[in-house]
């Protein structure tokens, strides 16, 4: 099982994938929001989605688990 995770710190600001998508090695599947700027958050492996840890609007730290793949 792979965990996609957060680069930085910030507000999760968007979901692009929802449970059970086929992702893509490369594909962004959340965006941040930091300091007024949007940062894209991509997989580094491909897969399903098996499970959004963290919900549209929760801050989040660097390296915190937004999502697992399967």
């Amino acid at each position: 099982m792979a965990k996609v995770v957060s680069n930085m710190a910030g507000n999760l600001w968007k979901l692009l994938v929802k449970v059970g998508d086929q992702v893509e090695e490369g594909q962004d599947v959340a965006i941040l929001e930091s300091m007024k700027m949007e940062i894209p958050i991509a997989t580094e492996v491909s897969g399903t989605v098996k499970e959004i840890v963290k919900n549209e609007g929760d801050f989040v730290d660097e390296a915190e688990v937004l999502l697992e793949l399967e």
